[in-house]
């Protein structure tokens, strides 16, 4: 959605043609090439058109395009059909994405705020340079949220949903250390969408204690009575943490890759 509504720097739009004569669209794949270590695709094809061999010709296609650089597709659910179609591909299985979910009607835990540290809310105009830092350091490893720029960031503070009120910043010193940066969807929903501790301040329940804040945050600022978030399968760290604090998995988004 932020491509269609900002324009993308290295995209690919593809469209599968229906059978017959009318002429409709049967599916749509987008290509981003920007991705540091490959392309990455997502697609859709029409229920009434599925078995029909559309996405199969999406994702030949996508491969064409990726080029050289190897390819990552995300299927949305972990399901059988998608299994099958990744296969076809000859595509493999090489990330899981889990959505969690919880109550805010269940009580939350005690989460204090480690010594030395003061949390506050973002400042538009202020904090974007040193958020960025702090994201980077925190997502170096990760291969699509530590490589966001002054533009990624630019682009969904200008979102209806962009609200700094819930979005938090921890400082030790003057210097921030950590963030959870809040979303709310709909009257009732809201998200965990991001949060980051400075590797060195890991360890001392920082990341509980801005998850804790901005749930809160969510259920007596906001009204909300439940919130989601998504996690990687293979962030065991942060999955116990969230288990700890009443998230359980609700589904699973799976991205399939070649090389």
């Amino acid at each position: 959605m932020l491509h269609v509504r900002y324009g993308g720097t290295a995209g690919l739009d593809l469209t599968a043609a229906a059978p017959g004569p009318e002429g409709r669209v049967a599916g749509y794949a987008h290509l981003d090439r920007d991705g540091p270590d490959a392309a990455s695709g997502e697609l859709v094809v029409d229920p009434g058109y599925r078995r029909h061999r559309a996405g199969r010709a999406l994702v030949t296609a996508l491969a064409a395009a990726a080029g050289e650089r190897p390819l990552r597709v995300w299927a949305h659910g972990d399901l059988p059909a998608a299994v099958a179609l990744a296969r076809a591909g000859g595509l493999r299985r090489v990330r899981a994405l889990w959505q969690m979910r919880r109550s805010l009607r269940d009580p939350l835990p005690d989460a204090p705020v480690p010594a030395g540290i003061r949390l506050r809310t973002f400042v538009p105009g202020q904090d974007e340079d040193g958020w960025l830092r702090l994201n980077a350091l925190a997502f170096a490893h990760h291969p699509e949220q530590g490589a966001w720029t002054r533009a990624d960031l630019s682009v969904r503070e200008q979102e209806d949903w962009f609200d700094p009120a819930g979005f938090f910043l921890a400082e030790r010193d003057g210097r921030l250390v950590g963030f959870h940066w809040t979303k709310v969807h709909d009257g009732t929903t809201g998200e965990v969408y991001v949060v980051g501790v400075d590797p060195a301040a890991h360890g001392g329940g920082l990341g509980r204690a801005l998850t804790v804040a901005g749930l809160r945050y969510l259920r007596d600022n906001r009204g909300l009575t439940e919130v989601i978030l998504y996690v990687d399968e293979a962030n065991r760290a942060a999955v116990r943490m969230y288990k700890a604090l009443g998230f359980a998995r609700a589904t699973t988004d799976v991205m399939y890759g070649t090389g």
